[in-house]
């Protein structure tokens, strides 16, 4: 896996402050690189407890007080609140995971594609931010070939911090489900 995390101090969409020109489209170029490279071949539920599990290591290793959750469809595959996450983790992770199961893409995408068009989404009407956020922190889990079929979601940091941990640990997670499966094969 070549994905790493966005890390340089492009857009920050919690900030009230002029951004760098350009840091915009950029952070939404590598997003959209990410959605292409984090596919994984096939998704289990054994690759769901392994990629909720490393979350919960990099959380515990960083002292992040994150709630964490993978679903697919109605049934929750992984869940878990680690020290410091307050309910209202739990609000964000449903508000999110609702966003990337409606569009399709990670939920930082949604807001950011609306502040590249010069607005907000949650200025339009039809966007009920009661079951909707538009913050980072959901990602579709991709198989390839086949399109969405879970949401891993993180809450708890600042939103694109919180779709970076994401990002990490579906890097990792893909990384050892590739090595598990040895070189690809060749046809003859």
């Amino acid at each position: 896996m070549t994905t790493s995390p966005v890390s340089s101090p492009d857009f920050d969409p919690d900030s009230a402050e002029p951004q760098p020109h350009g840091s915009l489209a950029a952070l939404i170029g590598r997003i959209l690189a990410e959605m292409d490279e984090l596919q994984f071949p096939s998704f289990s539920k054994d690759d769901a407890l392994d990629l909720g599990l490393r979350l919960v290591e990099l959380g515990r290793q960083r002292s992040h007080p994150i709630a964490i959750d993978i679903t697919k469809g109605e049934q929750v595959l992984f869940h878990a609140a680690l020290e410091g996450a307050t309910p209202d983790n739990e609000r964000w992770i449903r508000a999110k995971q609702r966003t990337a199961v409606r569009y399709e893409v990670p939920s930082l995408l949604v807001g950011l594609r609306a502040r590249a068009a010069g607005r907000r989404i949650e200025d339009n009407a039809w966007f009920d931010e009661t079951e909707f956020a538009a913050h980072g922190g959901a990602f579709p889990i991709y198989v390839r070939g086949t399109g969405m079929v879970a949401t891993v979601t993180v809450s708890g940091l600042p939103q694109r911090a919180d779709h970076e941990l994401v990002v990490e640990a579906l890097t990792d997670t893909l990384g050892r489900t590739a090595s598990l499966a040895g070189p690809p094969v060749q046809d003859r």
